[in-house]
C-alpha cells in the first residue's frame, strides 16, 4: 500500500512468465483482496482516533482529567470513567464485529483454490498465493481473482468466452482473443497472471473503505461544541457569584473554618468554582447519551435482519445490517443512484409480442375480440411437444402458432430471418440439448423464439447456416455477414437458399431501418410504426425485420468491390461501410419484434413510491444508451408525458457545455441569468437559490448524457452547470460511464447539494460508487459478492428498498429525534436544578442531589424507558408508512431533529428545573412536618427533589411513547419501582452500617416520604411541569395536524375492520412515435464468424494424444513447458515480456 502513489502512474509492466524469483524484485502487489478495515495491531489506535474524533469523547476525557483534580472536583473521577470506558469498549466491541465478518468475506475470495505451474507441475494454489507472471489453468465455470492475460485456450483460434457478470451484472459473454505467439500451447485455457490484489482493476475501481458518520452524528458535534459553550458561561456567572458572594459574606465565615487570611483569595476560589461547576454541570450531555446510541442502532439493525418481509426464500437470502451506526440515514435519503443490469433488472430477455405483415402477435383478446390483460388463468401456447423447444419460455397468442400451420409465407420468413440473421453459436451437452452461446441476450431471446415456434437454429460454419423448419432440416449458404455497430445500429447476412434464390435478411432499429425500405412498404409502415409505439410504451425493447432478394448479377458485382475494400489499406471502414449501405437498400418490411429486458420483481411500484417520496433516482449504468432509456421508459422513470428528455452527447468540453446551455435554457426559460460555473456560492445561499429555482419549475423533464460527454462535464468549469440542470429535472440517467464516474458523480451531489445520498448495485464495477455514497446498499444476487462486501445493508431484490427507508429508515430516524429530544430535555432539567441551587448555596460547587442519584440517574433510573422509546415506538404502522410515501418527507427536510428542535427541548428542560427547583424550595420555605418538626433540611428537599424528578420524566415520556408494548409498561413503570427501591435501600440503617461515609443519608427517605405534604409538593412539581406540554400537543393535534397525526387517528378507527388492501395497477402508456430500439450487442462478430475462428472442427484429425489433454495434465505441463521456451527464445537475452 505505501507504493501506491507510484503504482498509480505505472506506464509499463515487465513480467516474465513462470519466474517468481525474477518478478519479485519489481515489488508487485499479492493477490490478497483487502476490504476490511483494521487488523489486530492497527485495530485499537485507529479505532480510538475515529471514536475520539466524536467531540463527546474528547469533551468526557477532558473532564475526567478535571474530576481527578481534589482542588475543584466534588464528583468521584469513577462517575465518569465507568460510562466513558464502557461506550468506548461498546463501540469498539461493534466495529470490530463488524470488521471480523470484512474479514470473513475477504478470507472466503482469498482462500479460494486455483491450479498454478510451479516447478513445472500443476500445484493448487489459494489465490492470494498467485503472484504476478505465475501461469494459471482455468477450466469451465472457474472463478478468476486476478486480472489475467490469455495464453491459450481449448477453443479454437485460442478464443475464450467469459462471463462478467460478478463485475457488471452482465450475464451475457465476452469474447477474449489469446496471443498469437502462445495460442497453440495447449489445449487447456491457460493464463498469466498479469495485475494482483489490489492492482486488479476490480479493486483499483472499488476506492477505499470511507468513515461514515450519519447527519445527526455531525450535527451531535456541533450541538456539544455549543452546549459545552452554554456551560462555559454557566461556569463563568456562577464563577463570579462565588467570587463576588467571597469577598462579601465568606470571610465571615473564615473564624471557624480556620482559613487565614492570605490562604485563598476570592478571584481564586471563584477560578476553581468554575472548573467544579464544569464537572457538576457536565451531565446535560452525559456518556450513557452514547451508549444509548449505539444499543438504539443496533437493535435497529437487528430489526433489518429479522424482517421477514425482506427475505428472498427462493435463494434463501435475508435483509443484512452490515453496519449499525447508519440506520437512521436511510430515513433522510434525497438522491438514489442505481445500476441498471441486475438492480433494476434481472438480465434475462424474453420473447414476448411481435408484429408480422401488419398484425400483432402477442395479445390476448375475450370472446368480443377486446384486448384483456395476460394473467396466470390465462393458458400459455404448449410447447411441449416441441423437443427441442424451451420449456421456459412463455408465448399466449395461439393465433402465432395457427398461422405457422397454414403456412402463412409472411410468418414463415419472418420466423426464417430470426434463426439466420444472428451470432449466436450452438452446441449439443452430454444430454443431447441444444444449447445456444450468446454474445447479447437479445438476440438469445429471438433465436429462442424462433426454436420454440419451429424455425430451429442446429449449427454454423463460416460458409453454411443449417437451421430445422418445421422438422426439415434446410442448409443455407453464408455469402456475406454485414455487422452491427453503434453507428449502423442493425446487422445483416446474405444468404443463398437450397433453390438457389439469394436474400439479404435485415434486423435493427426502427428508425434506421425503416430509411431503408422500398417506396411500396408505406401502408405497412404506417401500421408497423403503430405497433412500435404501442410497444415501446410498454417499455419493450424492439427491432425492425426486413429483407430483400436480391439478383445473383448484382450481388457478384458488390461482392467482388467488398473483397477489394477489404483488402484497402486506405479508407477501408469507410468503403465498407458505404458497399453496406448500397446494398441494404429498398427492403421489403416484415415486421417488428417486442423483447422484454426483464425487471426484477416490483420495480416499477418501488420506482413509483419513491418518487412519490421527492426521492430522485438516478441510474448510472455502464450499458449503451438505448438500453438505458427503454429500461428508464419500462421503469416509468422516463414516461411519453414529461416536458422534455435533454440529450448530452457532445464529443469535447465546448459541445457539452453548449448543450448545458440550451438545456438550460429550454427549462428555465430565457428570463434567468445563468451561472457560469465558475463562481461556487456560499452553501446556504446556494441552497436557497436551488429551492426557489425547483419551486419555478413546472413539468416534469429528464436528463440523459453519456460517459464521454461526462467525462468533459465533470470539469470544474462545467460540473456546476451540469448538477443545476440534473437537479432540476426528474429523472437522470447516465450511459456508459465508468466506475469512477459513477463515484465522481455521487461526490458532486453530495458535496454541492448537501444531501443524503443512496447508491445500490450489484456488480464490483459499483463498489467505488457505494463506498461514495453516505449509504450503499449491495444487491446479493447471482452475479457475485463484492458489491455485497462493500455495502452498509445489502439484500435480494430491489423491491425491499422501498421497505428498508419507509419503514425501517423512517422508524429509525423519528426514533432516534424522539430519543434525543426527551435525553436533552431531561438531562437539562436534571442538570439545571445545580444552577439555581448555587444561588442559595453561596456558589460553593454543592450538588443538590447526593452523588448516588447523580451517578444512577441516567445509568438506571432512566436509561431502560428511553431505550424502550428508542428502540421500538413508531408512529404509525409499517403498512401505512409503505402505503404513504409522503411520510417519508419529515427526514429529507431533517423536521424531527434540528438545531430549532434542541433549542425547544433546552426551554423545555429549562422550565421543567425551574418548576422542579422553585416550588418544592418555595413550599419547604419556613415550613414545618406533621410532627412540627422542621423539614427544610437538604436532605428531605434533596429527596424530594430527586422523587419529584423521577416521576416528571417518567410522565413525560409516556406522554411521548406513540406505540405501547409490554417492554414500554415494564420498562417505564419498573424504573420508577427500581428508583424507590434503590432509594430504601441507601437510606437503611443496615447500608449506613456498612459504608458510612459513603450512604449519610440515614432513614430520610422513609422519614420525608411518609409526610403527605411531601406528596403535595411532588404531585404539584408533576403537575406543573406536563400540564402546559399536555395543553400545547391537544390544540396542535387538534388544529394543525400533520399528516402522521392524521394517520394515527385513522388507524385507531380502522383498528377493528381493515379493508382489503389493492394492489396498485400497473399503468400503461399511451406513447407518441418513440422508437424502442435496445441492441445489446458488440461489433466484431460477424468477423469472427466469417472467419471461422470460433468454431471446432466437426471431426478433427488424429494428432499425438493431444486431443485428450484435457484430461491430462501432464502432457498439457509438458506441452506448455516445451512450447514456453521456444516462444520466450525468441524475445530478448533476459527473456522479459513488456505488456
Amino acid at each position: 500500500m505505501f507504493f501506491s502513489e507510484n503504482k498509480s502512474h505505472e506506464v509499463e509492466r515487465i513480467v516474465k512468465a513462470n519466474d517468481r524469483e525474477y518478478n519479485e524484485k519489481f515489488q508487485y502487489a499479492d493477490n490478497r483482496i483487502h476490504t476490511s478495515k483494521y487488523n489486530i495491531l492497527t485495530f485499537l489506535p485507529i479505532n480510538l482516533f475515529e471514536q475520539f474524533q466524536r467531540v463527546a469523547n474528547a469533551y468526557f476525557l477532558c473532564l475526567l482529567i478535571l474530576q481527578l483534580i481534589p482542588e475543584i472536583s466534588s464528583l468521584t473521577w469513577f462517575t465518569t470513567i465507568v460510562p466513558l470506558v464502557l461506550v468506548i469498549t461498546m463501540t469498539a466491541v461493534k466495529d470490530a464485529t463488524d470488521d471480523y465478518f470484512r474479514h470473513k468475506s475477504d478470507n472466503q475470495v482469498n482462500n479460494r483454490q486455483s491450479e498454478v505451474l510451479i516447478n513445472s507441475k500443476l500445484q493448487n494454489e489459494k489465490w492470494m498465493n498467485v503472484k504476478v507472471g505465475d501461469i494459471i489453468k482455468l477450466e469451465n465455470n472457474q472463478f478468476v481473482a486476478a486480472d489475467l492475460l490469455l495464453l491459450s485456450s481449448s477453443e479454437p483460434h485460442g478464443l475464450c468466452y467469459v462471463e462478467t457478470a460478478e463485475l457488471d451484472g452482465e450475464t451475457n459473454l465476452k469474447v477474449r482473443h489469446a496471443l498469437s505467439v502462445t495460442s497453440e500451447l495447449g489445449a487447456d485455457i491457460s493464463k498469466l497472471a498479469r495485475f494482483d490484489g489490489p492492482d486488479t482493476k476490480l479493486m483499483q475501481n472499488s476506492g477505499k473503505t470511507k468513515f461514515k458518520r450519519t447527519s445527526i452524528d455531525r450535527s451531535m458535534n456541533t450541538l456539544v461544541l455549543w452546549i459545552f459553550g452554554f456551560l462555559i458561561c454557566l461556569g463563568i456567572i456562577l464563577a463570579i457569584g462565588n467570587s463576588i458572594w467571597e469577598s462579601q459574606t465568606g470571610d465571615q465565615f473564615r473564624t471557624f473554618l480556620f482559613w487565614n487570611e492570605d490562604e485563598k483569595s476570592s478571584v481564586f476560589s471563584g477560578f476553581l468554582t468554575f472548573w467544579s461547576y464544569i464537572i457538576i454541570l457536565n451531565t446535560v450531555v452525559p456518556i450513557s447519551l452514547y451508549v444509548s446510541m449505539e444499543v438504539i442502532r443496533l437493535g435497529h439493525s437487528y430489526f433489518i435482519n429479522w424482517d421477514r418481509k425482506m427475505y428472498y426464500s427462493r435463494k434463501a437470502i435475508p435483509a443484512e445490517a452490515r453496519t449499525t451506526t447508519l440506520n437512521e440515514e436511510l430515513g433522510q435519503i434525497e438522491y438514489i443512484f442505481s445500476d441498471k443490469t441486475g438492480t433494476l433488472t434481472q438480465n434475462i430477455m424474453t420473447f414476448k409480442r411481435c408484429s408480422i405483415n401488419g398484425r400483432i402477435y402477442g395479445e390476448v383478446h375475450d370472446d368480443l375480440d377486446q384486448k384483456t390483460e395476460i394473467t396466470q388463468k390465462k393458458e400459455p401456447v404448449d410447447f411441449s411437444v416441441k423437443s427441442r423447444a424451451d420449456r421456459e419460455l412463455q408465448f399466449f397468442d395461439h393465433n402465432l402458432m395457427e398461422s405457422i400451420k397454414m403456412g402463412d409465407p409472411k410468418v414463415h420468413e419472418f420466423l426464417r430471418l430470426l434463426a439466420l440473421c444472428h451470432t449466436v453459436m450452438s452446441e449439443e451437452n452430454s444430454a443431447g440439448e441444444l444449447i445456444y452461446q450468446v454474445q447479447s441476450p437479445d438476440e438469445g431471446a429471438l433465436v429462442t423464439a424462433a426454436r420454440n415456434l419451429g424455425f430451429i437454429f442446429k449449427s454454423r460454419t463460416p460458409e453454411t447456416i443449417t437451421i430445422e423448419e418445421l422438422g426439415t432440416l434446410v442448409t443455407y449458404q453464408l455469402l456475406a455477414f454485414l455487422d452491427f455497430n453503434n453507428t449502423r445500429k442493425r446487422m445483416s447476412v446474405i444468404v443463398r437458399n437450397p433453390e438457389g434464390q439469394i436474400k439479404l435478411y435485415s434486423k435493427g432499429a426502427d428508425t434506421i431501418l425503416f430509411e431503408k425500405l422500398h417506396p411500396s412498404n408505406e401502408v405497412l409502415l404506417s401500421l408497423t410504426s403503430d405497433h412500435l409505439s404501442e410497444f415501446a410504451g410498454e417499455g419493450l425493447r424492439t427491432l425492425a425485420i426486413a429483407y430483400r432478394d436480391l439478383d445473383d448479377k448484382y450481388f457478384k458485382e458488390w461482392h467482388k468491390m467488398l473483397e477489394d475494400a477489404n483488402a484497402a489499406t486506405e479508407e477501408r471502414d469507410e468503403r465498407i461501410a458505404g458497399l453496406y449501405e448500397e446494398i441494404e437498400r429498398d427492403l421489403l418490411l416484415l415486421g417488428a419484434t417486442a423483447v422484454e429486458d426483464k425487471l426484477q420483481e416490483g420495480v416499477i411500484e418501488t420506482v413509483t413510491s419513491l418518487s412519490l417520496a421527492n426521492i430522485k433516482i438516478w441510474v448510472l449504468t455502464g450499458d449503451k444508451q438505448e438500453t438505458a432509456i427503454n429500461i428508464g421508459y419500462a421503469c416509468n422513470m422516463l414516461t411519453d408525458d414529461m416536458n422534455d428528455v435533454f440529450v448530452i452527447a457532445g464529443n469535447n468540453a465546448v459541445e457539452v457545455k453548449e448543450e448545458l446551455r440550451k438545456a438550460k435554457q429550454n427549462l428555465f426559460g430565457q428570463n434567468r441569468n445563468f451561472s457560469n460555473g465558475h463562481v461556487v456560492c456560499e452553501k446556504k445561499q446556494q441552497l436557497e437559490l436551488d429551492s426557489i429555482v425547483e419551486e419555478t419549475i413546472t413539468g416534469d423533464y429528464a436528463l440523459i448524457i453519456n460517459g464521454h460527454s461526462l467525462a468533459h462535464a465533470l470539469e470544474s468549469d462545467v460540473k456546476n452547470d451540469l448538477l443545476e440542470l440534473a437537479c432540476m429535472c426528474k429523472t437522470v440517467v447516465c450511459c456508459r460511464v465508468t466506475p469512477l464516474q459513477k463515484a465522481q458523480v455521487v461526490e458532486l451531489v453530495k458535496k454541492y447539494r448537501n444531501a443524503v445520498t443512496l447508491a445500490i448495485g450489484d456488480g464490483a464495477n459499483d463498489v467505488s460508487m457505494i463506498k461514495s455514497a453516505h449509504i450503499g446498499v449491495g444487491i446479493s444476487g447471482q452475479e457475485g459478492l463484492q458489491a455485497v462486501l462493500a455495502s452498509d445493508y445489502s439484500f435480494a431484490q430491489f423491491r425491499y428498498l422501498q421497505r428498508l427507508l419507509f419503514v425501517h429508515g423512517r422508524w429509525s430516524y423519528f426514533r432516534m429525534c424522539k430519543f434525543l429530544c426527551y435525553f436533552f430535555y431531561k438531562n437539562f432539567a436534571f442538570t439545571l436544578v445545580h444552577f439555581w441551587f448555587g444561588f442559595f448555596c453561596g456558589f460553593s460547587a454543592q450538588t443538590v442531589y447526593d452523588q448516588w442519584f447523580i451517578t444512577l440517574f441516567n445509568i438506571v433510573y432512566t436509561s431502560l424507558p428511553v431505550l424502550a422509546m428508542g428502540i421500538f415506538d413508531q408512529d404509525v404502522s409499517d403498512r401505512n408508512s409503505m402505503d404513504c410515501p409522503q411520510l417519508y418527507e419529515p427526514g429529507q427536510l431533517n423536521l424531527l431533529f434540528n438545531k430549532r428542535k434542541f433549542f425547544i427541548c433546552v426551554l423545555h428542560g429549562i422550565y421543567t428545573s425551574l418548576v422542579l427547583f422553585f416550588i418544592p424550595y418555595g413550599a419547604f420555605y419556613n415550613v414545618a412536618g406533621e410532627d412540627g418538626q422542621h423539614i427544610a433540611d437538604y436532605q428531605s428537599f434533596a429527596v424530594t427533589m430527586a422523587t419529584s424528578l423521577v416521576i416528571v420524566v417518567s410522565v413525560q415520556i409516556a406522554l411521548d411513547t406513540s406505540y405501547w408494548t409490554f417492554i414500554n409498561h415494564v420498562f417505564i413503570w419498573g424504573s420508577i419501582a427500581i428508583y424507590f427501591s434503590i432509594l430504601f435501600t441507601m437510606h437503611s440503617n443496615g447500608i449506613f452500617g456498612i459504608f458510612p461515609n459513603q450512604f449519610p443519608f440515614v432513614g430520610n427517605a422513609r422519614h420525608s416520604l411518609t409526610q403527605k405534604c411531601i406528596w403535595l409538593v411532588i404531585l404539584l412539581t408533576t403537575v406543573a411541569s406536563v400540564m402546559p406540554v399536555v395543553a400545547f400537543r391537544f390544540l396542535k393535534v387538534d388544529l394543525y395536524p400533520t399528516l402522521s397525526d392524521q394517520i394515527r387517528r385513522w388507524q385507531k378507527a380502522q383498528k377493528k375492520a381493515r379493508p382489503p388492501s389493492s394492489r396498485r395497477p400497473r399503468t400503461r402508456r399511451s406513447s407518441s412515435r418513440r422508437s424502442g430500439y435496445a441492441f445489446a450487442h458488440q461489433e466484431g462478430y460477424g468477423e469472427l464468424i466469417t472467419s471461422g475462428k470460433n468454431m471446432r472442427a466437426k471431426n478433427p484429425p488424429p494428432t499425438s494424444g493431444l486431443e485428450k489433454t484435457h484430461y491430462n495434465s501432464t502432457s498439457w505441463i509438458e506441452n506448455l513447458c516445451k512450447k514456453t521456451t521456444d516462444t520466450v527464445s525468441s524475445f530478448s537475452q533476459d527473456k522479459t515480456v513488456k505488456l
